[in-house]
């Protein structure tokens, strides 16, 4: 009798254990949860974006490089053509800085489509968006008039910009 009662016991305090770690597993329902073989199990961990973000950022680099530094030749020389007063040459100016911001714009949207992290390719879009809108909006180009002018309106209005996309790439 003695042995009956202590393989009950030892085979309920198995089933407790058991339960008790089954029961954080378990679903909202409080159906057991499907086992897996380990190579097909799910990974609880949050995907690691970390390479890809990286490989996106280091493209976003060339923004600095070449497609700001465009748009900001095309505001220069539309500066020059204001202090000059060549109407003919503002009006080709104003439309190379245009096209220049869509320019920007359309590389941040391409590089960001790549993101494997869809909170970093949301952020791209809205980048995007926020400089698509300052390029429709004529009157942002038309606001800078002098160089001093123009540099405290890029600084500020590149973080406005970029923000959105800075804390992915920010190193």
């Amino acid at each position: 009798m003695r042995r009956a009662l202590l393989a009950v016991l030892a085979a309920g305090v198995l089933l407790t254990g058991v339960a008790c770690d089954s029961d954080s597993d378990a679903d909202s329902t409080g159906a057991a949860p499907v086992t897996t073989s380990p190579s097909t199990a799910p990974s609880s961990a949050a995907p690691d974006y970390t390479a890809n973000t990286k490989a996106v950022c280091a493209k976003l680099q060339t923004l600095y490089t070449v497609e700001l530094r465009d748009f900001g030749t095309a505001m220069g020389k539309l500066i020059t053509y204001r202090e000059a007063k060549q109407q003919a040459e503002i009006t080709k100016a104003e439309a190379a800085a245009t096209t220049e911001l869509k320019q920007v714009a359309a590389k941040i949207r391409k590089d960001t489509a790549a993101a494997q992290n869809p909170e970093f390719k949301a952020a791209g879009m809205t980048s995007a968006a926020k400089i698509e809108a300052s390029a429709a909006n004529k009157g942002f180009v038309k606001t800078v008039t002098t160089l001093p002018k123009l540099n405290s309106t890029i600084e500020n209005q590149l973080k406005e910009w970029l923000s959105p996309v800075a804390g992915y790439c920010a190193a």
